[in-house]
C-alpha cells in the first residue's frame, strides 16, 4: 500500500502553503462548524489567528442527520472563508460532498476535507486523487483503521499523496459522548502509515468542557495537529453549539497546549 511505512519510511510532511503539517509543529485549525455569517467569521478567524491558529476552518456546505437542520451557505460561504481568510493570513479547510464541487471548493480551500459520512464515498475519493489539493481525511463514524487506510489509497492510488488523516471518535455503545474519540487510533496510524494525522476533539467528544483535556491528551499522544470548533456565540450557533468553545478558552488552551508540545519535543 502506498500509504504504508513499508513504502515510504520517512514520516510525510504535507505543505499548505508554507504551512507544514507533520513536522515538529504541531498545526492548530480552528473556526466555527458552519460559517454563518461575515461578522460571525470574521469575528472568529481574527481570534484564533492571534491566539496562534494556522488554517481557518468552516463548513460551506453541511451535511446534516436531519434535512431540516442549516445545511450552510455554499459557494456564498466558500468566498467568505477565502475573503477572510486572505485577510489574516490563514489557509482554509473545508469540507467537499460531492465530486461534482471539486473544481468549485479548489478555487476556494487550501485544504479539501473529507467528513466521515463520505470516508468511503469512492467515487469521491477518486476524483481528489487527481486533485492537486491536501486532503484532510475524516474517519468514519463506524470505521476500522484497516479501512480508514484503504480509503487513503485510494487518492494516493490516483496520485494525490497529500493527505492527512482526521480521528474524529468513532461511534461506540457509549451514549455520555457524542462519539468514543480513539486516540489509540494516532498512535496506531503513526506505526502503519507515513502520513501526518490531527485530532478532532469537538465531534470526538461532542461537549465543549471535554475539548481541552483531550486536546492535551491528543497532543501527547503523537498527533500532528488538531481541528477544533470555536464560535464568538456558543449558543446562538447554527450547528454544533454545544462542542463549540468560545474565543477565550480557545486563547487560554493554546496557552496549556505550548507547554504539552514542549514536554514530547515539538512546538506550536
Amino acid at each position: 500500500m502506498l500509504v504504508s511505512r513499508k513504502i515510504h519510511p520517512q514520516d510525510t510532511i504535507i505543505d499548505v502553503g508554507g504551512v507544514k503539517i507533520g513536522g515538529d509543529e504541531i498545526i492548530i485549525m480552528a473556526g466555527p462548524c458552519s460559517v454563518e455569517n461575515f461578522e460571525q467569521l470574521h469575528e472568529t478567524a481574527e481570534s484564533v489567528k492571534n491566539s496562534g491558529a494556522k488554517i481557518l476552518r468552516g463548513g460551506a456546505f453541511k451535511p446534516r442527520t436531519s434535512p431540516y437542520d442549516f445545511q450552510g451557505l455554499g459557494k456564498e460561504g466558500l468566498k467568505l472563508l477565502r475573503e477572510v481568510a486572505d485577510e489574516f493570513n490563514l489557509k482554509v479547510v473545508t469540507e467537499i460532498v460531492d465530486k461534482d464541487d471539486l473544481e468549485l471548493v479548489e478555487k476556494y480551500a487550501d485544504i479539501l476535507q473529507v467528513g466521515s459520512r463520505s470516508m468511503q464515498n469512492f467515487q469521491l475519493l477518486k476524483a481528489l486523487g487527481k486533485s492537486s489539493k491536501p486532503v484532510l481525511l475524516k474517519r468514519g463514524l463506524s470505521a476500522t483503521i484497516s479501512e480508514w487506510l484503504n480509503a487513503a489509497e485510494y487518492i494516493l492510488a490516483g496520485g494525490n499523496s497529500q493527505v492527512i488523516f482526521c480521528e474524529r471518535g468513532i461511534r461506540t455503545f457509549e451514549t455520555y459522548t457524542r462519539n468514543t474519540l480513539d486516540l489509540s487510533a494516532v498512535a496506531a496510524i503513526k506505526e502503519l502509515s507515513h502520513l501526518p494525522i490531527i485530532v478532532d476533539p469537538s465531534h470526538g467528544t461532542g461537549r465543549r468542557k471535554m475539548i481541552a483535556p483531550m486536546s492535551k491528551a491528543a497532543i501527547a499522544s503523537g498527533a500532528d495537529g488538531l481541528i477544533i470548533e470555536v464560535h464568538p456565540h456558543p449558543e446562538v450557533a447554527l450547528s454544533d453549539g454545544v462542542q463549540s468553545i468560545t474565543r477565550d478558552d480557545f486563547k487560554n488552551l493554546m496557552t496549556d497546549l505550548v507547554s504539552v508540545a514542549n514536554a514530547i519535543g515539538k512546538k506550536i
